[in-house]
């Protein structure tokens, strides 16, 4: 028995395509939007940099390549930092920004490269005594 398949029209079959584009392209200007705040606030601050700002700029330094591709300026490492606490933070912020990112991707190619469980039918089952 032949399945019947479902022709979707051409439009329709974009439109989810149009949707993550703009989806994407605004999710992008938030995050660029947020950091260009962030790096301003903590360019502000007088005090040396220590763990936690290391931590915040090394989770942010992977988000900043669309601002720098831009040509804007943008400081993802702090010149006036306290030393290793500073560059530990830095380093733990960069790791951990890295495995949430890259966790994310690898888990869902690992869900699509996943075979479908089928339902076994009445047809698949074997008869028992």
């Amino acid at each position: 028995m032949a399945d019947a398949q479902v022709k979707v029209p051409r439009a329709r079959r974009w439109q989810p395509i149009a949707v993550r584009v703009v989806s994407f392209l605004v999710i992008a200007a938030v995050i660029g939007g947020v950091l260009n705040r962030v790096a301003a606030s903590m360019d502000r601050n007088a005090r040396p940099a220590g763990f936690g700002r290391g931590v915040v700029q090394g989770a942010l330094m992977p988000m900043s390549l669309p601002n720098l591709l831009a040509g804007r300026d943008i400081t993802i490492y702090s010149a006036n930092n306290t030393g290793v606490p500073y560059k530990i933070g830095y380093t733990t912020g960069v790791n951990a920004c890295g495995a949430l990112f890259f966790g994310i991707v690898f888990w869902r190619f690992s869900k699509l490269r996943r075979p479908a469980i089928q339902p076994k039918s009445a047809s698949n089952v074997p008869l028992q005594d």
